[in-house]
């Protein structure tokens, strides 16, 4: 039987695994599974893209005959809901002759939430539930978002001087920003099922907004124009944030500019988290990087906001913030 630091570091990893599917597997969450015998890992997997094959799948067709008597760790309660796109992972555990299934988040989905679990319990597999659950959690955002808000995760993302700046006052911004600090941003962009710009940003920069780092072009997202008029072609349009529930298989959404756009996300409270790039200049009397968002009394500003990261990154340094919402 493993020990509790030892079910701690096996969970840990299959939720980093979890983060290869970020981006890709929506409409289904980007879950993390490893199977582990005797003290080595026989079998791990992700969700891949589109949603299939699930974590739990790929895992046991990689330990096969290994499954028997193994713990499974899996970040998300195997899905329970038949479908017509593959097996019930509670069911492909139980045919492999796992003894133990370690569960991290329970699942939110009303069609397994619980069921999972206990089919597996009902078949006399030990079943723990809720270790790192926290982590599990924000590792697929925008599965939880979506099924208990039923909107997208929103990251909104800032590159600024020191005096908050995100261009000169004649517009010209490329580049505030070093390269090193780019390329993060393009490991974002693959992370995420779109990117969002205003209608401003549209037309004077005319962004591409796809991935442009070796090996991740295939990661380009969607792209989403907040505007009144027309879309162009390849662009999709929404009129508002409130909006961003309808867009369609989007469970991470990515707002990059400009702002004003930034300002309509906070000023409804749709922002959950903020990527801050802060280049070493001062730019004086520019373009300020966020627009009026509401803001009438001071006091109401402290406490909304958790630092979660904070690092280099060549000349720059990015800080990554999280919205502290009340259970």
């Amino acid at each position: 039987m493993p020990s509790p630091a030892d079910d701690r570091r096996y969970m840990a990893a299959a939720i980093a695994l979890s983060g290869r599917g970020r981006g890709l597997s929506t409409p289904n969450p980007n879950v993390g599974c490893l199977i582990v015998r005797s003290g080595r890992i026989v079998g791990r997997g992700w969700t891949q893209k589109g949603g299939r094959p699930h974590a739990e799948a790929q895992a046991l067709e990689q330990a096969m005959d290994r499954a028997q008597g193994a713990t499974a760790y899996v970040t998300l309660e195997p899905c329970f809901h038949l479908s017509p796109r593959g097996p019930r992972c509670a069911d492909l555990l139980v045919r492999a002759g796992v003894a133990r299934v370690v569960i991290a988040l329970r699942d939110p989905d009303p069609r397994t939430d619980g069921q999972g679990a206990q089919w597996l319990r009902d078949r006399g597999i030990a079943v723990d539930m809720g270790l790192m659950a926290d982590e599990a959690a924000q590792a697929m955002a925008g599965f939880v978002l979506r099924q208990t808000v039923g909107r997208p995760h929103v990251t909104l993302k800032l590159g600024l001087s020191l005096d908050g700046r995100i261009a000169m006052a004649d517009g010209q911004s490329q580049w505030i920003t070093g390269p090193d600090a780019r390329a993060h941003a393009h490991v974002e962009r693959a992370r995420h099922d779109a990117i969002l710009v205003g209608g401003g940003t549209l037309r004077n920069d005319m962004p591409r907004l796809d991935v442009r780092l070796p090996g991740l072009e295939t990661r380009s997202p969607r792209r989403i124009l907040l505007s009144r008029k027309a879309a162009p072609d390849g662009w999709e349009r929404i009129a508002a944030p409130d909006d961003i529930a309808t867009l369609d298989r989007v469970d991470h959404l990515l707002v990059e500019g400009g702002a004003e756009t930034a300002a309509a996300f906070l000023r409804t409270d749709m922002v959950d988290r903020l990527l801050l790039y802060r280049a070493p200049i001062l730019i004086g009397s520019g373009l300020a990087g966020i627009g009026d968002i509401g803001l009438t009394d001071l006091a109401e500003t402290h406490g909304r906001w958790r630092i979660i990261e904070d690092r280099r990154l060549g000349v720059d340094r990015l800080e990554v913030y999280e919205r502290v919402r009340s259970a």
